[in-house]
């Protein structure tokens, strides 16, 4: 993945050569990024995409050959050559402060905020939103198929159906992040350490002159760590040519059909064949709804592989995630901004956002402005990530922000954790941020 400065939209661009013409180039400003709504059968979101975000900001610069490709577009023909002089040498030099990835989030919290010098502040804003809203679309729904197994591993297996091989590398890692036990693209395990899994195509078993003769010849290479794909031709026809085989595979999967009745019958052929602990693995079309319907009913399956419902977040694809000015540095010192346009209003000021926390679990937010103090009981979920443009600290191992996850997602309340409708979790407004938007306000 490469990093690049063009990674924007032109009208970034042309209103950065606009603050230059009037001055607000070098100003302060903060931008905070946040989502209004809940996506359709969401209860929370998962924050994730952050270390990809800081990787961007880091190495943000305008190489010679692009700056000289940029001075050739007709829409900037018109701006000062000042301005390209301004595009080789821009590096982001501002402060950010982001939850934890992994954050459990509700609407309106900000997970990210970016205090810079306006122009730079301005150029990041579809960098940071590409990043963040999409892995964020897929951390969220690999959370919800891993809270329906119930503690069954859930393996990714989306690369094919993935919008691309980057998209498909990022959703192996946000959907590892959310749970997911491992992934089956490669180069994601290569990258960001994500342990692998696969087993075979059904033009293995195609390929060979019978169904049983590619499970000895699968076998024979891998031994006791192969997993053979039972349901080429007959499910319970295979189930039997493998207990009666003397071979040992580690585990079976099916990938079609009816997955309740085959994985039962699959586990009584497999038993009484002394394959008590061949494990059973599923795939085929899963989402978290036929999971939790499988798990409910008591189905004898080890392990669920899920493929495009996770690596397209297939039911809410597009997460309508903003980046919104929210203070900008005046003539008489910062100035506290809002819009005010209906259905798209913004809430002003730099702020922070807390967690209410008893005995371990979570039963409430507030968002505030950052300057007032931490309420008692409560946890501060946005930290400072950059300084100056730099990290101020080490990026956190992908295994620790997995583990941060599961523990913020374990404190949430029971409700929130289902996949149905809960009733909503309360996200109030501090004294403070009430009165900054609306100043008559007690």
């Amino acid at each position: 993945m490469g990093v690049t400065a063009l990674a924007t939209d032109l009208y970034q661009l042309t209103m950065i050569a606009g603050y230059l013409q009037t001055g607000r180039h070098a100003r302060t400003a903060t931008f905070e990024l946040f989502t209004r709504r809940l996506p359709a059968n969401r209860n929370f979101m998962v924050f994730a995409g952050l270390e990809q975000a800081l990787d961007h900001l880091e190495h943000l610069h305008f190489t010679a050959d692009e700056v000289a490709w940029l001075s050739t577009l007709p829409a900037l023909s018109r701006v000062p050559s000042g301005f390209f002089e301004y595009l080789r040498s821009m590096r982001f030099t501002g402060d950010v402060w982001a939850m934890r990835e992994g954050t459990p989030f509700l609407p309106d919290e900000p997970v990210l905020r970016v205090t810079a010098p306006l122009a730079e502040a301005q150029l990041v804003e579809t960098a940071l939103l590409a990043i963040v809203n999409f892995q964020t679309s897929i951390a969220s729904k690999a959370a919800r198929v891993v809270q329906a197994a119930a503690g069954r591993p859930v393996l990714e297996f989306g690369a094919r159906r993935a919008h691309g091989t980057e998209a498909a590398l990022l959703a192996a890692r946000a959907a590892h992040l959310a749970g997911c036990a491992s992934t089956s693209f490669v180069e994601a395990g290569r990258r960001f350490g994500i342990p692998l899994s696969g087993t075979m195509a059904h033009s293995w078993v195609l390929a060979a002159e019978s169904e049983l003769e590619a499970f000895r010849d699968f076998a024979a290479l891998f031994g006791a760590d192969a997993v053979l794909l039972l349901d080429t031709f007959d499910v319970r026809t295979a189930a039997r040519e493998v207990a009666a085989s003397g071979l040992t595979p580690a585990a079976v999967r099916l990938d079609s059909g009816d997955l309740l009745g085959l994985s039962r019958d699959v586990r009584a052929v497999l038993d009484g064949g002394g394959l008590g602990e061949t494990r059973i693995m599923v795939s085929g079309e899963l989402d978290e709804w036929r999971v939790r319907d499988l798990v409910a009913a008591g189905a004898p399956i080890d392990g669920y592989a899920v493929g495009t419902a996770i690596a397209t977040s297939e039911d809410a694809p597009a997460l309508g995630g903003v980046y919104k000015l929210v203070e900008i540095e005046g003539a008489a010192g910062m100035r506290a901004v809002m819009k005010k346009s209906a259905g798209k209003r913004t809430q002003p000021g730099v702020k922070q956002v807390w967690r209410f926390l008893d005995g371990g679990v979570a039963r409430g937010d507030r968002i505030g402005l950052a300057g007032e103090g931490m309420p008692d009981h409560a946890k501060a979920l946005l930290e400072p990530v950059m300084r100056g443009g730099v990290r101020t600290s080490a990026p956190l191992p992908l295994e620790a922000a997995r583990r941060d996850c599961a523990s913020g997602i374990a404190s949430l309340p029971a409700a929130l954790r289902g996949l149905d409708a809960a009733p909503p979790y309360p996200v109030e407004i501090s004294p403070g941020l009430a009165r900054l938007i609306e100043p008559g306000r007690a």
